[in-house]
């Protein structure tokens, strides 16, 4: 049988990668510490459970593609708080069952077949959420990574590409906060990527899932840039999501925001092959994204275990944003076999995150730590990891 070899280079996803790594490796220690995945383990707002229940008849019932109302004007409301965007509910947002889902089918809904007469490129900050390079390969546009190093400040330098490629790019993937390293976009970062995206005509899809996990100021977001330049609104896709915010992750709630020609074209594709959020999940989604006093305990939490990091690792870059450590080693496989031999903590490599490029694999002297877990743990195996691989 024939099968399509549109993802036959993919290397395998990140975590079955690091299960082959470690194999049958005995941890070394009685407690081993998961510090791997991403996956908050604060505790959610309690009005879920009981939101939930009080709208149980409606699992009887389709849900509505496009959202319900409810929740599309809490989201609208959120924008407006957060960001002082005015959001249409009904024409800008576009609820999504996850944000991966919106993230891979909005290049499916809005990525051309050509640009300028040749084959479309995807411009992905590389380290990157590995769902941008299938939605690529998907609309058989060509991955295009960009290194974002210690030297670029951990965001792609736009600057540095060259024009003839920007000239057939279609869409710009970026993520502020960055996944893995914490690094947020200022207002003139996002002013001169919009910039570009008039002048070369693309799109810009901007990832911030972990906008509200932050210690200082709240990270600029590209809706901001928006309003301040007078971008056109269709030039964006901006995606938010509860999993970070809120600690739910399985609630499966995110949501699109951009222009309503963008939105337009999104729902569309949605009707046909879109897998709504059940309707009671949207109306305690609705509500947790009215509610904000749990965002703000979900921040102090984190920032108390930033602090302690910072007290173990006193010459380590502390993000401003996000809830990973980007740690540098000589070698991220090397350090995360040792790291679990010796003292039973897991991490990820950080070429598992990146691909290989004419200029290297950025995350190859980097592991990925997440300090999702309780304080105690979060510096009972960040002080494993400084006697184990730093001292």
């Amino acid at each position: 049988m024939i099968s399509p070899k549109r993802f036959s280079e993919l290397p395998e996803y990140a975590f079955p990668r690091l299960r082959t790594l470690l194999g049958d490796l005995a941890p070394g220690s009685n407690a081993p510490i998961q510090m791997t995945i991403g996956d908050p383990r604060h505790a959610p707002p309690a009005l879920v459970g009981e939101v939930i229940a009080r709208h149980n008849a409606a699992f009887m019932s389709y849900p509505p593609n496009d959202g319900a109302p409810e929740l599309l004007s809490a989201c609208a409301d959120w924008l407006g708080r957060r960001y002082g965007y005015a959001a249409n509910p009904e024409t800008d947002i576009l609820v999504l069952n996850g944000t991966r889902e919106g993230l891979y089918n909005t290049s499916m809904a809005l990525c051309p077949e050509e640009k300028n007469g040749q084959r479309p490129a995807i411009l992905t900050p590389n380290p990157f959420y590995q769902v941008y390079a299938v939605a690529s390969l998907s609309v058989g546009a060509e991955p295009v990574y960009l290194n974002a190093t210690e030297e670029t400040g951990h965001l792609p330098d736009y600057d540095a590409v060259d024009p003839a490629l920007l000239d057939r790019t279609a869409i710009v993937y970026i993520c502020s906060p960055a996944n893995p390293q914490g690094a947020t976009a200022s207002l003139e970062y996002w002013a001169n990527l919009l910039r570009l995206a008039e002048k070369h005509d693309f799109k810009i899809f901007a990832d911030e899932c972990y906008a509200e996990i932050y210690r200082g100021a709240p990270p600029v977001g590209i809706l901001e840039a928006v309003k301040a330049t007078g971008a056109d609104p269709e030039r964006v896709v901006a995606f938010h999501s509860l999993s970070k915010r809120s600690n739910l992750a399985g609630l499966r709630s995110g949501f699109a925001v951009s222009g309503r020609g963008n939105i337009a074209r999104m729902k569309q594709l949605r009707a046909y092959a879109g897998a709504p959020l059940p309707l009671p999940l949207q109306m305690a989604a609705a509500e947790v994204w009215a509610e904000e006093s749990h965002v703000e305990a979900n921040r102090t939490l984190y920032a108390a275990k930033f602090e302690a990091a910072k007290g173990i690792f006193p010459n380590l870059a502390i993000p401003d944003a996000g809830f990973f450590l980007w740690m540098p080693v000589d070698d991220g496989e090397e350090a995360t076999v040792k790291a679990w031999k010796d003292v039973g903590v897991k991490v990820l490599p950080g070429a598992y995150l990146a691909r290989d490029t004419e200029a290297g694999n950025p995350g190859k002297t980097y592991i990925r730590a997440a300090l999702v877990g309780p304080l105690d743990e979060t510096i009972d195996g960040l002080t494993r990891l400084r006697d184990c691989l730093y001292s």
